[in-house]
């Protein structure tokens, strides 16, 4: 079996018949799991996979199917990576909508806002999308916002 992860993830980008996609990232899960990387790897190989072969429901379902068929302790371990990628992607989803919501409502309240103001707003980590959230019926200025937001 070729260790070479990277290689693995480029499986993503290579040509492969459409009715093939739900086995190349079984096989791509089992290589993970096998291969017993770090996280930093194992985050920058499936972000790579993830970006390039995105399964759709019915091929997700299919996906579950055939982890079934393998061996229980793999299959259980390639489920806690698949879970594991979809907890980081509702999170990472769920702060970009606070902050674009976030930022319609200082937009009304304040009109223009730098670009600058708006890239702090999307970066921010969604307890401190909270805090502004909270505390934006008792800012004032735009000075006041970009305070609160320097205090992040």
């Amino acid at each position: 079996m070729n260790r070479n992860g990277l290689s693995w993830a480029l499986l993503s980008k290579m040509g492969y018949k459409k009715k093939e996609r739900v086995q190349v990232k079984l096989e791509f899960l089992r290589m993970l799991v096998r291969m017993e990387l770090d996280p930093a790897r194992m985050t920058l190989l499936t972000g790579f996979f993830e970006t390039y072969l995105i399964l759709n429901k019915a091929e997700e379902k299919k996906l579950e199917e055939e982890m079934g068929k393998i061996d229980e302790k793999e299959a259980k371990r390639m489920l806690e990576i698949t879970t594991s990628w979809e907890e980081k992607g509702r999170v990472k989803g769920k702060a970009e909508g606070q902050a674009s919501i976030l930022l319609r409502q200082l937009k009304k309240k304040f009109g223009f806002l730098p670009v600058e103001m708006e890239n702090s707003v999307m970066s921010m980590p969604v307890e401190k999308l909270q805090e502004l959230a909270e505390a934006i019926f008792d800012l004032e200025t735009i000075d006041d916002v970009n305070s609160f937001i320097s205090k992040s």
